[in-house]
């Protein structure tokens, strides 16, 4: 099983995606941008490989303004080999990477102006997988679109719209549930008539079930019947509810035996998990960590390693607690470990928490920084102690410094990424 994680990173550093308005969109403006996200893109992608994430959606945003005349580039020409370096990273490494349209990509829409602008996003989308020279595998996800107070009409205008589109597009092409209009069950429906896939949702199921009383399992295995060879293998998407917000919100992290529990219930099927989750590869190396075959302690101690600082900082006992689990260098408790973690994250820190380990992370300059660097710090302290600063002013200056004197060990800890 593959899991993976949705366009943005937490936590690693020089993955940032650029954008700007589009009154500012000029051509060198672009060439700029799309230059610096096709970077950011090669270090996802660097990233992934090293920590064994082999599924992963690109960001739509990576060329600014990819379908509007606004941006008239021929960006797949001019930026030919970077998209082709890497095209080969992801082939080589074996990583299944798809796309996602937003919102605003309605094919099924009554206004024909709409539903050309979406034809002209999904061109987009199609040559930017073509260009990383990507296979029928790696698929662009698109919502139905919008019910229009006829949701049988509405059916009908996506398969009208869906016949006009090029055979590259319905290679890539396959279609989710969403958690207000179209339920997994509408969905089959259009996916049956039109013989393409369906990614199956897990929690705008649970927000727009189908009138069917079914198990998560048996929507699994009726979508399985969509997809074909060449298509790879059945991907769905999941996600969990956030215990604060309003029904179909994404928490904010998997948490892990929920998560284990679905596992379990598949059973042994074979298939790719996207996770839809707001921490994003910190949830995606948790869950592939919990189902591991190859179960080697290493991999939890260099998980520590990034949250060990956020964890201390929100609860001592459960820093020394982990410690402890980590103890035996013969054993593999990560569902444990992260539960630990879990519950220490939920935690406010306190201030003297705080400054202790702000102070301990200071350790890492105290040779080399300059000693106007060290009164700056102390006074931030000092006026984080009194009320006058956030704690979150304090992460930033300890995070410019470990940019400045190369701390790489700290630079991908969680700690500045959780305040």
């Amino acid at each position: 099983m593959k899991i993976g994680y949705a366009c943005l990173t937490v936590g690693v550093p020089n993955t940032d995606i650029k954008t700007c308005l589009l009154k500012n969109a000029s051509e060198e403006k672009l060439t700029e941008l799309i230059r610096h996200n096709l970077k950011v893109l090669e270090n996802t992608i660097d990233y992934n490989i090293e920590n064994e994430i082999s599924l992963f959606r690109i960001s739509s945003s990576i060329i600014p303004f990819g379908s509007s005349p606004v941006n008239r580039l021929s960006w797949w020409e001019l930026f030919d080999d970077q998209l082709k370096q890497i095209g080969d990273k992801i082939m080589r490494s074996g990583m299944r990477v798809s796309m996602h349209p937003g919102q605003y990509t309605v094919l099924n829409a009554l206004d024909e102006e709409i539903v050309t602008k979406a034809v002209a996003d999904l061109n987009y989308h199609n040559c930017l997988l073509d260009s990383l020279g990507v296979g029928p595998e790696s698929k662009i996800v698109l919502h139905v679109g919008g019910r229009y107070d006829d949701k049988k009409q509405a059916m009908q205008r996506f398969i009208r719209a869906y016949d006009h589109l090029s055979d590259a597009i319905k290679n890539r092409l396959i279609i989710e549930n969403d958690d207000k209009n179209f339920t997994i069950g509408d969905v089959l429906e259009i996916a049956n008539h039109l013989e393409i896939p369906v990614v199956f949702d897990t929690l705008h199921n649970q927000s727009n079930p189908c009138a069917e009383n079914q198990s998560d399992v048996y929507w699994i295995d009726e979508s399985r019947k969509t997809w074909q060879q060449k298509d790879g293998k059945q991907k769905i998407h999941y996600s969990q509810q956030h215990p604060e917000k309003k029904p179909g919100s994404h928490s904010d992290s998997i948490r892990i035996e929920e998560f284990m529990e679905f596992y379990d219930g598949l059973d042994g099927r074979k298939l790719d998990v996207m996770l839809e989750v707001k921490d994003k590869n910190l949830s995606a190396i948790k869950c592939s960590n919990c189902i591991a075959q190859t179960q080697k302690i290493k991999a939890l101690e260099i998980e520590w390693s990034k949250y060990k600082y956020a964890v201390l900082e929100r609860s001592p006992l459960d820093y020394l607690e982990i410690r402890k689990l980590l103890h035996n260098k013969n054993d593999y408790p990560a569902i444990g470990f992260y539960q630990i973690i879990e519950n220490a994250l939920q935690k406010e820190a306190t201030t003297g928490n705080s400054i202790n380990v702000a102070q301990h992370i200071w350790g890492y300059f105290r040779n080399s920084a300059l000693p106007s660097e060290k009164k700056y710090f102390l006074k931030l302290l000092e006026r984080y102690e009194r009320g006058e600063v956030s704690i979150k002013k304090v992460k930033k200056n300890l995070w410019k410094m470990a940019v400045k004197y190369e701390q790489k060990y700290l630079l991908e800890s969680y700690y500045y990424e959780m305040v």
